[in-house]
């Protein structure tokens, strides 16, 4: 009898996660989406100074009031030119990225329909970590100099915790963060345990937004960081308990817990083996876990407080 009640327990288990999984894996096939790309990095660099009109005319936005000279000079410049051809190895063509775009949009627009996509044009900025992709209403902007890959000698000087997200992986990622950041309105919340959930309902829209992409890509952690988060799940939350700060408005609390960083700090010896941000990492669990157990929609979510979330959550650490 006993053996009986663990099968029908695993069942029932794995036909809840099961459920859970499927919900954001829609079909989005019928809806029509295109992605409207222009390689501006390649027009630019490979631009002929008797040509640089026609360039400035298809990319008017992109040529502030200078001289000609200046841009004919950084056309010709060494290093841009050498920054140029490192990009080309790496993205030769966009199709693999512009697929995941296409993907992307679409699945936007299955939770808003309102969303119209963006003109996406690639660029190269300099290796503008701050400012890789800047997204508008209509305009999408790549830089795709900041993902040459982790191990590309241009990041020499990055520490591993920034670098490990340049690789073109991350691209997708960057730009739903991008499209999400326009469509949440900015926190008020003060509290430690609403800063948490307001940043798990953000990469709860990644899930939906980005249903194949791995966690570990939408995180942004390595393999080794994100496993060591799914092993320490329970201890994290009781010393977020014990310790008291679910409450706390402390911004220190913030630099320990929320700010990126190459890890968390509490203040341990096993401090080095943690991911930065690792209070965005339990705030998304426990979104997922409220979000498996009420049937409510994305935009209800997104309506619903992170204290409602919080108390609705159901939230239990996995031992």
């Amino acid at each position: 009898m006993k053996k009986v009640l663990a099968l029908v327990s695993l069942v029932l288990i794995s036909l809840s996660c099961k459920k859970e999984g499927n919900k954001l894996h829609i079909d989005v096939s019928n809806i029509k989406e295109q992605v409207n790309l222009e390689r501006f990095d390649i027009d630019f660099y490979n631009t002929n100074p008797n040509e640089l009109a026609k360039t400035k005319e298809k990319y008017p936005m992109l040529f502030p009031s200078e001289p000609d000279s200046v841009w004919v000079n950084k056309i010709n410049n060494k290093d841009e030119q050498e920054l140029f051809a490192e990009s080309q190895k790496v993205f030769p063509d966009f199709k693999d990225e512009k697929e995941q775009l296409t993907s992307l949009f679409k699945h936007v627009k299955y939770y808003n329909p309102k969303f119209v996509s963006p003109k996406v044009i690639t660029m190269l900025t300099n290796i503008d970590y701050a400012n890789r992709i800047v997204y508008t209403d209509s305009l999408l902007f790549i830089s795709l100099d900041a993902y040459l890959g982790k191990e590309h000698e241009f990041y020499n000087d990055y520490p591993a915790y920034i670098k490990q997200n340049n690789t073109k992986a991350h691209i997708i990622v960057d730009v739903a963060k991008a499209i999400i950041g326009k469509q949440m309105l900015p926190s008020r919340a003060r509290s430690f345990i609403d800063k948490m959930i307001y940043r798990g309902k953000r990469m709860y829209l990644l899930d939906a937004y980005l249903p194949h992409v791995p966690d570990v890509l939408k995180i942004g952690y390595s393999q080794k960081k994100l496993d060591w988060a799914k092993n320490n799940e329970e201890q994290i939350w009781m010393y977020f308990i014990e310790k008291d700060v679910l409450y706390s408005t402390s911004k220190d609390i913030d630099k320990r817990f929320l700010d990126i960083a190459p890890f968390s700090k509490f203040y341990m010896e096993e401090d080095a083996q943690s991911p930065g941000r690792i209070g965005e990492w339990i705030g998304w669990q426990i979104v997922r876990s409220y979000m498996q157990k009420n049937d409510v929609s994305l935009q209800q979510l997104l309506q619903t407080s992170e204290e409602d979330i919080f108390k609705k959550s159901g939230y239990k650490p996995k031992r």
